[in-house]
């Protein structure tokens, strides 16, 4: 690949959806299978090693506490509760601040579900706050706005691999007396604009080990803090608090069996090895793309590159500059070969009918029933903007990207704002 992104004659050709030829005909490396996914001969030893130990379940084997270990060393962090889920993370922190029933905790609605289901799980409220447009990442001000005497906690989101405010919002935190909770689901070694990994600047970090993270054991969690009160707290919640450290067969609180296998741990530690080297790609491969989305008139990305670890690629468009909206884009790309997925998720999660229609425990609409004619369209509007109104785009991103791969993005994504903006 020449290192000139715009040379290639083929941005001049016409549009694929108008007949013309595509730029890419053959599929890209994807994180649904060995195409995109750096699993190996290590991972296969590590699986048989623990198979034919007879030690599959972590009270009884040792691989899923080396694996916490690892990580903890890694994030130098002294706290790791590994999990079954990113969800179960994440409720494992909800649970780690223990809110009372009713109490609210403050998030965004451009997430997975599993970000916010944790809350209504450990019956409390989601709160939702705005985001900022140049990168869907909660607005402090926003989040700011939403705090009342019942907040309890912010979930703070690194929207594909972005570093979110955390520095500011773990401030604020701290003004109000209140918990951050960072979901680095999406985030594995992204860092802050003051340098530190994302999952450290909060009181609790929560990471995912699912088919299609930077890493992966097919699913699985791991929350991590330096607060030994909050770290004890989750790694019993995961363990039906049982406190098997003295001893003793006894339930300290409710909590629930969100167990790691042995064969994730063994699994997800071979594949730590190769995380620095996955985001190390992934991101020497995205600044390529970088120079040449931001020298386009109306398309924009991630506003802080350095620290992106770029699980997916965002793309922000000002249709009035670029030609067309986020929806016009997608088409185009499509036909062209390169995957868009236009505004990320099908609608903000507070019109789901889980908070929009208060369907918890049976037909009481337990916590919500008394907010939920809250979730609606309007809440939050520059969310809503990114999602349905045209001014966002993601594109699939991957380690395993080739200089052509990256030319290619490159060069479909030049030939359709060429063509956009023609007219």
């Amino acid at each position: 690949m020449t290192t000139d992104l715009t040379a290639d004659p083929r941005i001049a050709g016409e549009l694929a959806s108008a007949g013309g030829q595509p730029v890419r005909t053959t599929p890209f490396p994807s994180v649904g299978d060995l195409s995109g996914r750096r699993i190996g001969e290590e991972e296969i030893a590590a699986v048989t090693d623990v198979l034919r130990s007879g030690k599959l379940n972590c009270t009884v084997g040792t691989r899923t506490k080396e694996f916490e270990d690892a990580f903890g060393e890694l994030y130098g962090v002294s706290h790791v509760a590994a999990s079954s889920s990113g969800t179960s993370a994440l409720h494992l922190a909800v649970a780690a601040v223990n809110p009372n029933p009713g109490d609210e905790i403050i998030t965004t609605g451009l997430s997975d579900a599993g970000t916010v289901l944790p809350i209504l799980a450990q019956n409390a409220i989601p709160v939702f706050a705005d985001v900022d447009p140049a990168s869907g990442l909660l607005d402090v001000e926003s989040v700011r706005s939403k705090i009342t005497r019942r907040t309890k906690a912010i979930i703070a989101v690194h929207l594909y691999g972005q570093p979110a405010p955390v520095e500011e919002l773990r401030a604020l935190a701290d003004e109000k007396g209140i918990h951050l909770i960072e979901d680095c689901a999406q985030a594995y070694l992204t860092r802050t604009p003051s340098g530190r990994l994302a999952g450290t600047v909060g009181h609790l970090g929560c990471f995912s080990l699912q088919q299609s993270k930077h890493i992966t054991a097919g699913d699985g969690g791991l929350t991590i803090s330096n607060d030994p009160e909050l770290g004890r707290r989750a790694r019993l919640f995961a363990d039906k608090a049982w406190p098997r450290d003295t001893d003793e067969r006894t339930h300290l609180f409710l909590g629930l069996n969100y167990r790691m296998t042995e064969l994730q741990a063994a699994l997800a530690h071979a594949q730590l090895g190769k995380l620095e080297q996955v985001v190390e790609d992934r991101r020497r491969q995205a600044n390529k793309l970088v120079e040449v989305v931001n020298a386009l008139p109306g398309l924009s990305t991630a506003p802080y590159p350095e620290g992106t670890s770029w699980w997916l690629f965002p793309i922000f468009v000002d249709a009035a500059q670029a030609g067309g909206d986020s929806v016009a884009y997608g088409k185009h790309l499509g036909a062209e070969g390169v995957g868009a997925n236009p505004g990320y998720i099908g609608h903000p999660l507070y019109l789901n009918p889980v908070l929009s229609e208060a369907r918890t425990y049976g037909d009481s609409g337990y916590p919500i029933a008394e907010v939920a004619s809250t979730y609606a369209p309007g809440l939050c509007p520059v969310t809503e903007d990114l999602i349905g109104g045209g001014t966002m785009m993601v594109l699939g991103w991957n380690e395993n990207f080739t200089d052509e791969d990256v030319a290619d993005i490159a060069t479909a994504i030049q030939k359709v704002h060429r063509a956009l903006t023609a007219g």
